[in-house]
């Protein structure tokens, strides 16, 4: 049993570089956003999968409705455990405001130690994210799915089947709109692109 799996980053908020959107509520994809999204639908359209997930975020949700729409209106499945990791009060701060607080910064420099204002650590993160996976794995028959999730939690998942310790994050980029696809089965697994970026 194979599982084929392609993780979309969402496309970009208008905002994006500037804030923490985190989980904050309302945020969407502008103009360029959808037209960043309806991009990678129609990039998807040349691959083959079954399913389609995401994040309950607006933009995600935003993401896979395009990815959906480009296949004929494939069914989403909303996956709370794909959502964007929980900043709790960090979210909606600017980034220059937040480089100000000490808290922040060991976030990013060891975040194998480091927890959110929510008590959230990249551990708990990926844990739940590589939970996904396996229940993809664990279908039967050759499984090809996508999923439509953050970038923090795009690269734990990565990570883990890697090999990699959790305070890699910064090795390699997940930008928006980009595709990473992985093949995972009882054998182990491979990582077939990494961060494949939508024109």
């Amino acid at each position: 049993m194979t599982a084929t799996i392609f993780l979309l980053r969402h496309a970009a908020h208008d905002q994006v570089g500037l804030y923490l959107a985190g989980r904050t509520s309302g945020i969407t994809l502008g103009v360029d956003g959808l037209a960043q999204a309806q991009r990678l639908g129609e990039r998807m359209r040349r691959e083959q999968f079954d399913a389609l997930y995401s994040s309950p975020r607006e933009r995600a949700q935003q993401t896979a409705e395009a990815v959906a729409a480009a296949r004929g209106g494939m069914p989403v499945e909303t996956v709370e455990a794909l959502d964007e990791v929980d900043f709790g009060e960090w979210s909606g701060s600017t980034f220059d405001q937040l480089n100000t607080r000490p808290e922040w910064r060991h976030w990013n420099e060891q975040r194998s130690l480091a927890a959110t204002p929510t008590g959230e650590t990249m551990l708990d993160v990926q844990r739940r994210a590589i939970d996904v996976v396996r229940q993809l794995v664990a279908q039967p028959g050759d499984t090809r799915s996508a999923l439509v999730s953050h970038a923090d939690v795009i690269r734990a998942i990565v990570g883990h089947l890697l090999g990699l310790p959790i305070d890699a994050w910064q090795r390699f980029d997940i930008s928006p709109a980009s595709i990473t696809t992985l093949v995972v089965g009882d054998w182990g697994s491979k990582l077939i692109t990494l961060n494949e970026i939508t024109p």
